[in-house]
C-alpha cells in the first residue's frame, strides 16, 4: 500500500540525502556534487523551516520510504518552490510521484501561495509529465555546468489562481 507522510520520523531527512545521490549516480553517473547540493537543500529546510508554510513528505510503500517532495518559500512573497522530488526506481510506475506533488501543490494552496516554481534538468521524463499533468509551463532553460557532465537547467512555473479556479469548476 502507497502512503504519503510528513517526513517527521527520525532518518528520513538522512534517507532524502542519500537516496538521491545513490539514485542519480547509479542512473546518470551524476557525482557528489549533486549530493551536496540536496544536502544543503535538506539542511535549510532542517534548520529554518516555517511549518505554517513549508513542509516536506515522504512517500512510503508497505513502511518502506520510496520517494520524497518539499515544498518551501520562495524569496519572493506569494511563491513557493517544489524541490527534492523523488521515486526510487522500485516503486515508480505506482503514482507515488503524482501523489507527493498534488500533496505539496494542495499544501501550496492551502497556505496561499499564488505560485510555485521548481528547477529542474532536462531527461527527467517522468518527472516532467507529472510537472505537465499538474499545470506546470517551462518558462525558462539554460546550460548548466551539471554534476559530472553538462546538463540543460529548466525553471517550471505553475499560477495556482488557474488550479484555484479547475478545482471550483
Amino acid at each position: 500500500m502507497l502512503s504519503v507522510r510528513q517526513a517527521d520520523r527520525a532518518g528520513d531527512l538522512g534517507w532524502v540525502v542519500m537516496v538521491h545521490g545513490e539514485v542519480y549516480h547509479r542512473e546518470f553517473g551524476w557525482t557528489t556534487a549533486f549530493e551536496t547540493m540536496v544536502a544543503r537543500i535538506v539542511a535549510d529546510f532542517a534548520a529554518g523551516h516555517d511549518p505554517a508554510r513549508e513542509a516536506l513528505w515522504i512517500a512510503e510503500r508497505d513502511g518502506e520510504r520510496v520517494g520524497s517532495v518539499a515544498l518551501v518559500a520562495d524569496d519572493m512573497p506569494d511563491v513557493a518552490r517544489l524541490r527534492v522530488l523523488l521515486v526510487s526506481p522500485a516503486a515508480r510506475g505506482l503514482g507515488a510521484g503524482a501523489r507527493l506533488v498534488r500533496q505539496a501543490l494542495e499544501f501550496a494552496l492551502d497556505r496561499g501561495y499564488r505560485r510555485v516554481v521548481l528547477w529542474t534538468v532536462d531527461g527527467l521524463e517522468s518527472a516532467r509529465k507529472i510537472y505537465q499533468a499538474e499545470g506546470f509551463v517551462l518558462a525558462g532553460a539554460e546550460p548548466h555546468a551539471g554534476f559530472g557532465h553538462p546538463v540543460t537547467g529548466q525553471t517550471w512555473v505553475l499560477e495556482l489562481a488557474a488550479r484555484r479556479h479547475s478545482m471550483v469548476r
